[in-house]
């Protein structure tokens, strides 16, 4: 058992490295992009010309299958704290390659972004690991979790249809809910598609099981619509911005989804119950934290500007009067 922690605490550090580096890639692929016809942002896929940005995409692919694998060797507990490590990789990498520069305040909100999350899934309940994929369809088809998607089906929607040309390019949370929401939906898929393979490896095939292939459908959906609005977030906002946000809002939506279609969160004590509440209440800070310094970085830019013209227009007025005077004195009239 102590060699399966230690495959899979290597396979997520490793993954991490691998989809922190992507981030940094993929980014400056959309910008090599950008400077050559329309920004993701702004609905461009000239991006898919771009060899820089599939260098990230195979890195973040890579990434995603050692997290893949690590959950088959170690729990959740124990592999998905870890996801913050990409946080801190691609900060620092956006810092030198991007000159991204991160505030003290954006470290502090990054700080608290993952000791709340961390502090999450330590106390998070432990799932249950089911035998079969026709068990894990049974889950998926309870009133419970079928209410959960139709909820997360919802505000997906209404982030798409009515939020993203409202405020999608200046609000971040806008990109990085739609990522999160469907991201809880592909890790519940990709459970079921690792316990079938673990399940066919062992000797006890689900290939030929129609949920199977159902799983199968549903996370490829989900991590397109993930990828397209992740590619949106990252050409809208600071790389260094978005990624610990994604992780944090990632996490917990998972975290949720997970206890309600796995119902473990009874028989939970009150403290681990309470140690919950006050993870959720740092991570929230720690959003708000990175959100408040993302407005102000956007102010700070607007009163630079604001008060370059306005040093502008008091030097033309200032030079104009002066040429008035000037006139006046020489004046023949006088």
């Amino acid at each position: 058992m102590e060699s399966d922690n230690g495959k899979g605490l290597i396979l997520a550090v490793a993954s991490s490295v691998f989809i922190g580096s992507s981030f940094i890639l993929k980014k400056k692929g959309l910008k090599r992009a950008g400077s050559n016809g329309t920004r993701a942002g702004y609905g461009g896929y000239t991006y898919l010309l771009e060899p820089l940005w599939w260098a990230g995409m195979v890195t973040m692919i890579v990434g995603e299958a050692a997290n893949f694998v690590a959950y088959i060797y170690a729990p959740a507990v124990l592999v998905t704290p870890l996801g913050a490590l990409s946080i801190i990789i691609s900060a620092v990498l956006a810092h030198f390659l991007l000159k991204e520069k991160l505030k003290k305040m954006g470290v502090l909100g990054c700080v608290s972004c993952i000791v709340g999350s961390v502090v999450i899934v330590i106390h998070a309940p432990k799932e249950q690991t089911p035998n079969s994929v026709e068990e894990i369809w049974n889950l998926a088809t309870q009133p419970a979790f079928l209410f959960y998607v139709a909820i997360t089906m919802s505000i997906v929607l209404a982030l798409i249809l009515h939020f993203e040309p409202l405020c999608g390019q200046t609000n971040i949370l806008v990109y990085i809910g739609i990522c999160s929401l469907m991201g809880a939906l592909t890790v519940m898929s990709i459970k079921a598609i690792g316990i079938a393979i673990k399940l066919t490896m062992e000797g006890v095939s689900q290939i030929w099981y129609p949920q199977t292939w159902l799983f199968v459908m549903v996370a490829a959906t989900c991590v397109v619509i993930q990828l397209i609005y992740l590619n949106k977030a990252l050409d809208t906002f600071n790389a260094a911005i978005v990624s610990p946000v994604y992780y944090v809002m990632f996490t917990t939506l998972t975290i949720v989804a997970s206890a309600i279609m796995f119902k473990d969160w009874s028989g939970q004590d009150a403290a681990s119950v309470a140690s919950e509440i006050c993870g959720f209440i740092t991570v929230l800070t720690g959003t708000m934290i990175l959100h408040g310094t993302k407005e102000e970085e956007q102010q700070a830019s607007s009163d630079l500007m604001f008060g370059s013209s306005e040093t502008v227009r008091w030097y033309e007025s200032r030079k104009s009067t002066n040429e008035e005077h000037l006139i006046s004195l020489y004046s023949p009239e006088y």
